[in-house]
């Protein structure tokens, strides 16, 4: 894997086209439109989007959904260009999101993640992430979505030695 490179940071405005325009490469079939986008933004205290960019180029995306005073977040997307997959970029648009969820002290972390989105599945499980259920037909073609969560109460138990409840 080479290493990262580009700048990550928080989305704003003058990001939504080129993300927007990134989302209908990468899902055709359920893409979210830029008004979607704008929408998302505008509930700051509640999302938080981060981008990548490159020479200028947004490259990858990310956004989270957390509650002020819930204890629970949704990862709502990680999103990557075909032509950055293996740079670490989905990890770091993943990570910066987790972060974010810990910064607001959430507990539990969820996604889903359509079936057999291989590489999406092996990035979740590497931060943590552990199969939850199944939604059947969740996404407009009708594929499968895989329902994941990171939890932190079995994170900071486990490392301070007590068994799960």
């Amino acid at each position: 894997m080479s290493t990262v490179t580009g700048t990550t940071r928080q989305m704003r405005w003058w990001h939504v086209e080129a993300v927007a325009t990134l989302e209908r490469r990468l899902f055709p079939d359920d893409a979210w439109s830029p008004e979607s986008f704008w929408a998302e933004l505008a509930r700051e205290e509640s999302r938080y989007y981060v981008v990548v960019e490159r020479d200028g180029a947004v490259v990858a995306y990310g956004g989270l959904l957390a509650v002020p005073g819930g204890p629970d977040a949704d990862v709502l997307t990680v999103a990557v260009d075909p032509a950055e997959h293996g740079r670490g970029l989905g990890g770091t648009v993943l990570g910066e999101l987790l972060a974010e969820a810990d910064r607001r002290r959430c507990v539990d972390v969820h996604l889903e993640v359509r079936d057999g989105n291989t590489a999406a599945l092996s990035l979740y499980a590497r931060h943590g992430f552990e199969h939850a259920g199944v939604r059947r037909r969740y996404y407009a073609n009708g594929d499968d979505a895989i329902v994941m969560r990171r939890s932190r109460r079995r994170r900071s138990g486990a490392a301070a030695g007590e068994e799960e409840r």
